[in-house]
């Protein structure tokens, strides 16, 4: 824990000398949400076909998923984010070379992100609530927390192995492209996977983002209990089961390579 906190610390007080664009931060998530609300508003606030199992309009629905992305974001981006920075300081050597256990390193890493995450989450939450009126009060708070932690470990897991690929390849990390290009358009963030194609749902249902986004929906607004959600958590429970291992091997595999090879200094 010693080492976790020092780790979270210092990323901290990072974060903290540049006071300017976390406000920045803050103006870039409303602009965002103002996009979509006026979005909405060009057709007419409605609830279509599409989105009537989850009963809101287009705009709340998108409001969540973007919410409820940030973790996303945080499990795909924060680790090989971090290693780069690292190796572009030319601290990631030092780093990997204390008497430090990986998983633990790994944790460190990811643990502010994921504090930041939350910070937007309830920004996002809030001008929800206060500026556009959303009602959150069928939420379901079990089904939610366990749609979240799922959510987080198995993209942490996916984030671990977009970094393996930067320790190997430095840049141009195919895991980090594939994911980013396809996880918006297929996953049902900006609209329900509902809308697509047959084909393209058939290959949305083997992405976890789908069964993430369709669970923290019915979780919030319809307060879906987790017997309701058993498919949307049990699938996200078998990417982690499969995840987990897979990146810690491919992570430890990445760094002996780059050992052998020297390269761990290399950018």
């Amino acid at each position: 824990m010693r080492k976790i906190y020092a780790l979270l610390k210092k990323d901290f007080l990072i974060e903290a000398s540049y006071k300017i664009a976390f406000i920045f931060n803050i103006f870039s998530v409303a602009a965002s949400v103002l996009t979509y609300f006026f979005i909405d508003k060009l057709f007419g606030h409605r609830i279509t076909a599409h989105l009537e199992e989850f009963g809101v309009n287009y705009f709340s629905y998108v409001l969540l998923s973007m919410a409820f992305f940030s973790y996303i974001g945080v499990g795909i981006g924060s680790f090989s984010s971090r290693i780069r920075s690292e190796q572009l300081q030319g601290t990631l050597e030092s780093l990997l070379l204390t008497p430090t256990n990986v998983a633990i390193i790994l944790l460190g890493m990811g643990l502010w992100n994921l504090i930041f995450a939350t910070l937007d989450v309830l920004i996002y939450i809030a001008l929800g609530i206060f500026l556009f009126g959303i009602d959150f009060s069928n939420f379901n708070i079990l089904s939610t927390i366990v749609i979240l932690v799922l959510t987080v470990i198995s993209f942490s897991s996916l984030g671990i192995l977009s970094a393996s690929c930067i320790i190997i390849l430095k840049k141009g990390n195919p895991v980090s492209w594939v994911i980013n290009t396809f996880e918006g358009l297929l996953g049902g963030v900006y609209f329900p996977i509902a809308v697509l194609p047959a084909a393209l749902q058939s290959v949305a249902k083997c992405l976890p983002i789908t069964y993430a986004i369709r669970g923290i929906q019915l979780a919030v607004y319809k307060g879906y209990s987790l017997g309701q959600l058993r498919l949307e958590w049990g699938f996200l429970l078998v990417f982690c089961l499969v995840l987990i291992p897979t990146s810690l091997y491919s992570f430890t595999f990445a760094l002996k390579k780059a050992r052998r090879q020297g390269s761990l200094i290399q950018y």
